[in-house]
């Protein structure tokens, strides 16, 4: 099996699956919608083509180094005097870097590895505020068993300053397509469609594990499995809406 392999870094980063109205929330690991949208900028697409075959594709996300969450307290008033907008509260990750892999039809990975490569569209971490570090693209990695095979035997891609004040971090948490019988999270970030005329998104379920953190286990490089790495499940949460304390 091939899988795809992409990095996903930036001063700051915004992964929303339910946000309304004046408090705009994030996720703490990118989204499916979010990832799939990347995708569909980068190979040129409107926001009325259809986005099937890119949310059909297996994802799993790889916790490289978990950001700080900031709120941005926004008003907005417009330049003719006339009525105000309503006061916001908007949430981003600040300093985070996250591994997507994700696996499907090998043509249909490398057109989209070139496309993040020389993308035909600016790609964003989430909001247009948010512009993506480069490398975004890994490449494809070959004759791995799947995409949470191959976050299991990947280098960590932590900063260096991250991982100088981090040298004990033993595992990375996973976020992933859950498979049947395991147990999830239900998250409404399926994206259907993008179109103007109005975005819907279906629910997805979500499983949440451990991978050792391949940098402690020696000798890992690009592409080569020490053979040791699994992912196990995490232990669950006790509060799923990583924002709810502030409610």
């Amino acid at each position: 099996m091939a899988v795809l392999l992409i990095r996903l870094a930036g001063p700051m980063q915004s992964w929303g699956d339910s946000s309304r109205y004046a408090r705009r929330t994030t996720r703490r690991e990118p989204t499916k919608s979010g990832v799939v949208g990347l995708l569909a900028s980068a190979l040129g697409r409107t926001r009325e083509d259809s986005v099937d075959d890119l949310a059909q594709l297996e994802l799993a996300v790889r916790v490289e180094q978990p950001g700080e969450l900031m709120r941005d307290f926004q008003t907005e008033r417009p330049m003719d005097g006339g009525k105000p907008m309503p006061l916001s509260d908007r949430y981003y990750l600040a300093d985070a870097c996250f591994l997507v892999a994700i696996s499907g039809p090998r043509e249909l990975l490398s057109r989209l590895d070139a496309a993040l490569r020389l993308p035909r569209r600016p790609l964003y971490l989430g909001r247009r505020s948010c512009p993506a570090d480069l490398p975004i693209s890994l490449g494809v990695r070959e004759n791995v068993d799947d995409v949470r095979a191959a976050l299991a035997r990947e280098p960590w891609r932590a900063s260096e300053r991250f991982k100088s004040r981090h040298e004990a971090v033993a595992t990375l948490d996973v976020v992933a397509d859950a498979r049947d019988g395991e147990s999830c999270e239900s998250w409404a970030d399926y994206p259907l469609s993008y179109s103007v005329t109005g975005r819907r998104y279906a629910c997805r379920p979500v499983a949440k594990l451990r991978v050792p953190n391949p940098d402690l286990m020696g000798g890992v490089s690009d592409g080569e499995s020490s053979g040791a790495a699994t992912p196990v499940p995490a232990e669950p949460a006790v509060v799923h809406d990583p924002l709810g304390w502030m409610e």
